[in-house]
């Protein structure tokens, strides 16, 4: 096993005397953030100003937005000089992505952040969204290589405007999540199997005074889970099973919000085996509970006052001689029966005993997340993630987290009608329809048949979980993509005032 790194590399504060040349002199690197039309004033603040405004022009006339350059003082300080267009919160975090990866191209140790000339609302946001770009980009991703560059890395941000105050325990809450996130879901299969992913999750929980349990095989027979141990009947090991996770403020008992997370560590398709290039990435289709748990230790990490559990479903999906197979009658925790059609379709099996178990707990607003369909990605690309309720009025608070969240979400119907593309003749449900079309809206129909109409729930299926060079703020392939959301989301209320908004 790899030793657990540390998720939060990057310490930020804010200087109390300005930006002076002296300040200037003690960081690596200088962000300087102006408005697009800068006035000619503001660059008398800078060291060599007249220098950078000829400069940031030349940019603006090869229409780009940002441009780097070095300060003649002893340190040969680094700035990048961006001009910053207000957009959307994506189109604004991608921005802060790209200057954050300017900035570091010099691989400095320290990084001031100057914003001059825009009003105090959009300071504050762009510095929100700078800071969380850098400490993405500072926080390394697992690295087995034998020879390793010496490479410095960022470790320190500071706020080069004495006022106002900010505080940043939100958004480094939210880098801390997301890290844990990513790390875990870029781990290689060897490193991360089901053993080693509840090590790993014991030891986050201890350091983040998060109680944790372990629900395995033995104890899920006797709950009758029958569809989550059909999806590991095929592992060599008998290491699979749920890992319960309590965070308790001011020692509640039951749970106000449930989060949920797939947690298949390395998925083969089982009996109906993947090709080749479909199964090459299969050791991150574990994200939906990575995710969970980022969320998790996040919101440990803010001392919400509400309670919180996180249910993760940790097995793999295995090709074996005692893996299961198309036309089984699989019994759920809740005493359905499912007649199974794809054994590829495992993720949602593993859900649905998972969400019957932790919907026991009677939480107040239950989400899960989990890299469930491709069908999925089909209809959003890898840019957004789509989103599914029982309570349809959860789509507008949905919307507009994600979209100022940057994690940008698309909810699709859930009509009652969907079901009669998964009545079987033979068992209560279809897993799936052979026919694979809409599949991410039947996975979700599906599921719904797992969590009690009495529970408010928000199915989320991580299409944007990996997406080539980053997406928004983040720089790596694997997004982390979830977090944010969730933090944005849990911004407009209480899981029971958002529980009292949607029902």
């Amino acid at each position: 096993m790899i030793d657990l790194p540390d998720f939060e590399p990057l310490r930020v504060s804010q200087t109390t005397s300005g930006a002076g040349r002296p300040v200037f002199e003690s960081i690596d690197h200088v962000a300087v953030i102006v408005p697009k039309r800068p006035p000619a004033a503001l660059f008398r603040r800078l060291p060599q100003g007249t220098q950078l405004r000829r400069l940031l022009a030349r940019a603006h006339s090869h229409e780009e937005d940002r441009v780097s350059s070095r300060l003649s003082n002893t340190r040969a300080t680094g700035v990048t000089l961006g001009a910053l267009t207000p957009g959307s919160a994506f189109e604004e975090l991608t921005w802060a992505r790209k200057l954050v990866a300017d900035c570091l191209r010099d691989s400095p140790r320290s990084l001031g952040i100057l914003v001059l000339g825009l009003p105090q609302e959009a300071r504050s946001r762009v510095l929100e969204r700078l800071v969380s770009a850098a400490g993405a980009a500072a926080f390394k991703l697992p690295n087995l290589k034998s020879k390793k560059k010496n490479k410095t890395s960022l470790s320190r941000v500071k706020i080069l405007d004495a006022q106002p105050r900010m505080d940043f325990s939100r958004v480094q809450a939210q880098v801390l999540g997301n890290n844990v996130a990513r790390w875990l879901t870029a781990l290689p299969p060897n490193e991360l199997d089901a053993a080693s992913y509840r090590i790993y999750v014991e030891a986050l929980s201890k350091e983040h005074g998060i109680a944790c349990s372990f629900i395995d095989e033995r104890q899920l027979d006797k709950l009758g889970a029958g569809a989550f141990l059909a999806v590991s009947q095929g592992n060599a090991a008998r290491d699979a099973g749920i890992l319960h996770l309590k965070y308790r403020p001011r020692k509640q008992k039951g749970p106000d919000l449930t989060l949920v997370g797939k947690g298949i560590v390395f998925d083969t398709g089982g009996t109906n085996l993947k090709p080749f290039k479909s199964m090459l990435d299969m050791h991150t289709d574990m994200q939906g509970s990575a995710v969970a748990l980022g969320c998790l230790i996040a919101l440990a990490r803010l001392e919400v006052p509400f309670a919180v559990d996180a249910w993760l479903a940790v097995t793999e999906n295995r090709i074996s001689a005692t893996a299961y197979k198309s036309q089984d009658v699989i019994r759920a925790a809740n005493g359905k029966t499912i007649q199974v059609i794809h054994t590829d379709a495992e993720g949602r099996m593993v859900l649905a005993d998972t969400l019957t178990l932790a919907a026991r707990e009677e939480p107040k607003l239950m989400i899960d997340y989990a890299t469930l369909t491709g069908s999925c990605v089909a209809a959003l690309t890898d840019r957004y993630s789509g989103v599914f309720s029982n309570r349809q009025a959860a789509n507008e608070l949905l919307l507009r987290a994600g979209a100022e969240s940057g994690e940008r979400v698309w909810p699709f119907p859930m009509d009652n009608d969907y079901d009669e593309m998964i009545r079987s003749e033979i068992a209560d449900i279809k897993q799936c329809a052979a026919a694979g079309s809409g599949d991410h809206i039947l996975a979700a129909r599906f599921l719904s048949h797992f969590v009690p109409d009495s529970t408010p729930w928000v199915h989320v299926d991580l299409s944007a979980g990996q997406h080539e060079k980053g997406l928004a703020h983040i720089p790596s392939d694997v997004t982390g993509f979830g977090v944010r959301l969730t933090l944005e989301l849990l911004r407009a209320g209480t899981p029971q005032e958002l529980a009292a908004k949607i029902s």
